[in-house]
């Protein structure tokens, strides 16, 4: 069965898990000569059907699992069949709906399950030899609220993501590998990679060469091994015998049996086990177990199995790891003692770190090997509760070596992909997207130390999946980020989006400044192809775009004359655009008239005019009163625009003191200020009037729309920033972010904090309050920054920015949440809906402040100097975010940059922070970090 994300349009939650290998592992297996002689091979004799049986059930079966075009023979019939009944039964349990058939009107979804590789065909991809495109002509479609869909589609739909079930034997394995292989889209597993890595003696030397992961004692001979296995340091409790031949190798093998069952390296192991390790032998194995004094039926054991290897096979001799003793209180529980198996579940995420989703356990006798699909799942607390510890603090250390071990397994194994050719990993999008790793539990060391079994490809996420399914039916809310695929689901979203957009036409308008040198790293890096409008001729993007469009986009009484002659330039140099957009606030407005004149995706002009204008903004909003409600006049502050003195006086009038001053088009919080009398409001606006009269004076804050200000009332509260990405009118993602106390009578900002520290209740209204100001003010589609305050009756909004938020917002949100606002915004400027997690799990937590050339020279030029800064950013000690390129003292400055740390909490954070300031001479009387830092305890 195969997931496959396509075309974005609809928002879905990820299905219950399916096995993918529908023939579980056995139990023992006898392994003498004549046993295995009568096996047909690995997976023994059969007639290449489904398992017999039924699954109990009220569902329909005359359903249409018949592809037009594409016909079955009997047997594929009955193995489309089998799994759709595999799907119901999963979703009856779950206490979700029958998947409803409606292939004769099919509409779209996100995530596309096909039943049958004749559901799919691949076709060769224009201008990439060798390679091919995807097409699904049916599949079962998933939606919000369990509701799943039989659909056709005419003509086929176009795959932008590939996850196949692999293997051998029974069913689709040999199909899905011969699919998934070359494709253009993102391929999240191969035949090539899991035959690396199922073979358990290279992913056991991999694990503990390269992610210093406990593994057990193994004594392995091996014929004809594979170049990886060939050389290299050898491993702690790993030997490896290599073999030319596989028969007289009596002496040979008795030595070193010998050897190895006398050896310190087996522990205190009372067992050993004998096994196969290839790829054939994946799934159903031979396995036997001895006690470690019976150096004879191991030997004897080995020379049999030795006699059915292939090249690049192994007979593995493995120390069985003893139970862990642990402190039962009270008197242990009669009967024999109990073993523990963890099953961890770990992703790729963004940046291609590991992250662990879940880790579920079963519980059986210390005596008899567990395995998948033969015991029952339960929960790390539970199951170490059954076997004595259930003390949470020493659970949590558990879970934290599993998490270590785990996150460890898959950077290993995605060091070792990264030197693999696109040949050897079986294509060149193919990525191992997810790891499961099971573990037992043992002592080593006097400590709990979870020792590596064996890596999977699905066998852990089906186990994760079982547990979840226990809950389902009863926990019908249960969180879809709770899931232990919500990690792959989210890897999956971002390597489709990265397929859909890789070599889009984007016209740009406004290269912005210093602060915006990532934009061009990540347009290369996601495939774009831009395309530049931009005032300054010799500005250094120049140089890095497609097409580079010299033209003053800063006469903004000239906005709608410009975009018609921009429109011009466009099609006389034949450009053939998939959107358009900017992120610099000097550009919005004519981005908009741009995108009407040449028919692309955008807001309304005069929506994107009314954000642009703050008082504008803030008396449109008061007059908006609903319904529906909350109307947003409820998060409005009262203001007065000022264009002279004479305003000033009656601004002063209507509005109650103090108040706060700030330009009109401003940005960066450049020239806002608060004021607590009339003779203060004409101080400022006279300063105002005379220090910053046009864009020379102080380029890239909008003062090329001239310097009215405006006054309105001052509010008391916390200060927060919501970065939104909708699109038609919905909210897809909303990140909060807590900003510190500013030094008054200033705003700039001084320190922040992600995610929010708040209460889920007030960062609900938060998001709310952003997300209902921007619907009124008729933005619909678009990442918008929306800055409020939460005070004592809610939130009040300071102002909105119709574009991707500044500073260090986008790199934040990319390395908490994984969501790049960047990309986001360039998927909406295209028409394509960007498929987010609607309520996304940071990462971690980030804590940050900003350094001002005004407070921080002496440092920034010894102690913190950029070149010390970027050489800690590097070793991952703080988190840098350059926004000037120069340090230029000011009156009306702007942040020179952001320094953060990352932490588990806030706290930790907070303190590494506040430590590092100190240490670099950023933090002092006259710029108390603590201070800006105490809003977020």
């Amino acid at each position: 069965m195969w997931p496959l994300p396509t075309l974005p349009k609809t928002y879905h939650f990820c299905p219950p898990q399916l096995s993918l290998d529908p023939l579980g592992p056995e139990w023992d297996c006898p392994l003498g000569s004549k046993d295995l002689e009568e096996e047909e091979g690995p997976w023994g004799g059969g007639s290449g059907l489904p398992p017999p049986g039924c699954f109990p059930g009220s569902w329909h079966h005359d359903v249409g699992l018949d592809c037009k075009g594409s016909p079955e023979g009997a047997d594929a019939q009955a193995w489309t069949v089998y799994y759709y009944s595999v799907l119901q039964s999963c979703l009856q349990q779950a206490g979700l709906p029958e998947t409803q058939d409606r292939s004769q009107v099919p509409r779209t979804g996100n995530m596309l399950l096909c039943l049958s590789p004749a559901w799919l065909t691949k076709v060769p991809a224009p201008g990439q030899p060798g390679e091919a495109a995807l097409l699904v002509s049916k599949a079962v479609s998933f939606h919000p609220g369990g509701l799943t869909f039989l659909d056709d589609f005419v003509p086929p739909r176009r795959a932008t993501y590939f996850l196949a079930g692999l293997g051998l034997g029974p069913g689709w394995g040999r199909e899905a590998a011969e699919l998934a292989r070359d494709l253009t889209c993102p391929t999240g597993a191969s035949a090539e990679l899991a035959r690396l890595l199922e073979d358990r003696l290279l992913t056991r030397r991999l694990l503990a060469q390269q992610g210093n992961v406990a593994v057990p004692a193994t004594l392995a001979f091996t014929y004809k091994p594979p170049a990886l296995l060939r050389g290299g340091d050898a491993s702690p409790g790993l030997r490896l015998v290599e073999l030319n031949g596989k028969e007289g190798q009596e002496t040979l093998v008795k030595e070193e049996v010998g050897a190895f069952l006398h050896s310190e390296a087996l522990g205190d192991a009372l067992q050993v086990a004998v096994k196969l390790s290839g790829w054939r032998w994946r799934g159903r194995q031979a396995l036997r177990l001895y006690p470690r004094a019976e150096q004879g039926p191991v030997v004897d054991t080995v020379l049999a199995l030795l006699e059915k290897l292939e090249e690049e096979e192994s007979v593995l001799v493995e120390a069985v790891c003893p139970p862990a003793r642990l402190p039962f209180p009270g008197s242990p529980p009669p009967g024999p003692e109990l073993a523990l198996r963890i099953c961890a579940v770990v992703c790729r995420t963004q940046g291609d770190k590991p992250l662990l989703s879940k880790v579920v356990c079963s519980v059986g006798r210390g005596d008899r090997p567990l395995r998948h699909q033969s015991s029952l799942p339960r929960t790390l607390e539970a199951a170490l509760a059954q076997c004595g510890l259930a003390e949470a603090s020493q659970v949590a250390i558990v879970r934290q070596r599993v998490k270590a071990a785990a996150e460890a397994a898959l950077a290993a194994v995605l060091t070792l992909e990264a030197g693999l050719s696109a040949e050897q990993r079986g294509g060149r999008q193919v990525r191992v997207d997810f790891l499961g790793v099971d573990f037992a539990l043992t002592v080593a060391g006097r400590a709990l130390t979870p020792v590596a079994l064996e890596v999977n490809g699905g066998l852990c996420l089906e186990a994760c999946g079982a547990l979840e399914g226990l809950w389902a039916a009863q926990h019908l809310g249960l969180a879809a980020e709770e899931a232990a695929a919500a990690p792959l689901v989210e890897t999956m979203l971002r390597r489709s989006a990265r397929c859909l957009m890789e070599g889009k036409q984007l016209l740009l308008l406004g290269a912005g400044g210093f602060s915006k040198k990532f934009v061009w790293e990540a347009a290369r890096d996601y495939g774009l192809k831009i395309h530049l409008v931009e005032s300054d001729p010799n500005h250094f993007a120049s140089q890095l775009v497609q097409t580079f469009i010299h033209f003053n986009v800063t006469e903004h009484q000239r906005d709608e004359e410009n975009a018609r002659v921009l429109a011009e330039l466009v099609r006389a140099r034949g450009l053939q655009l998939d959107g358009c957009f900017s992120y610099w606030d000097d550009c919005l407005v004519l981005t908009a008239l741009l995108c009407q004149e040449l028919g692309l995706p955008s807001n309304p002009p005069a929506a994107m005019r009314l954000a642009k204008q703050k008082s504008r903004t803030q008396l449109h909003l008061l007059s908006r009163c609903g319904p529906p409600w909350p109307a947003p006049s409820l998060y409005a502050v009262p203001c007065c625009p000022l264009e002279s003195e004479a305003d000033v006086d009656r601004a002063v009038r209507q509005v109650p003191l103090p108040g706060v001053m700030k330009l009109e088009f401003g940005a960066g919080a450049v020239g806002v200020r608060l004021v607590k009398d009339a003779s203060q409001c004409r101080e400022h606006f006279s300063r105002i009037a005379r220090d910053l009269q046009g864009e020379a004076d102080h380029p890239g804050i909008g003062l090329g729309w001239g310097n009215a200000m405006l006054l309105m009332e001052f509010i008391e509260g916390t200060e927060h920033d919501v970065d939104l990405v909708l699109f038609g009118g919905r909210l897809l993602a909303a990140f909060v972010s807590d900003n510190g106390p500013t030094r008054l009578p200033g705003f700039t900002e001084t320190a922040a904090c992600m995610p929010t520290g708040l209460a889920p209740e007030q960062e609900a209204q938060l998001v709310q309050a952003a997300f209902r100001c921007c619907l009124g003010c008729g933005l619909l589609d678009g990442v918008f920054n929306v800055e409020l305050k939460l005070t004592g009756a809610g939130p009040r909004l300071i102002e909105i920015n119709p574009r991707m938020g500044g500073f260090y917002l986008r790199d934040w949100i990319l390395e908490l949440y994984g969501v790049d606002l960047l990309l986001a915004a360039a998927m909406v400027a295209c028409g394509l809906r960007p498929a987010l997690p609607a309520h996304p799990r940071a990462r971690g937590h980030l804590v940050g402040v900003m350094c001002l050339v005004s407070q921080h020279l002496q440092a920034l030029t010894s102690t913190a100097s950029p070149e010390t800064l970027q050489a800690l950013h590097d070793q991952g000690l703080l988190r840098l975010n350059l926004l000037e390129e120069a340090l230029v003292p000011g009156e009306y400055e702007e942040p020179y940059c952001s320094v953060a740390c990352a932490g588990s909490s806030p706290a930790e954070a907070r303190h590494r922070l506040l430590g590092l300031c100190q240490g670099l001479g950023i933090d002092g009387p006259h710029y108390p970090v603590a201070y800006f830092l105490s809003h977020f305890k």
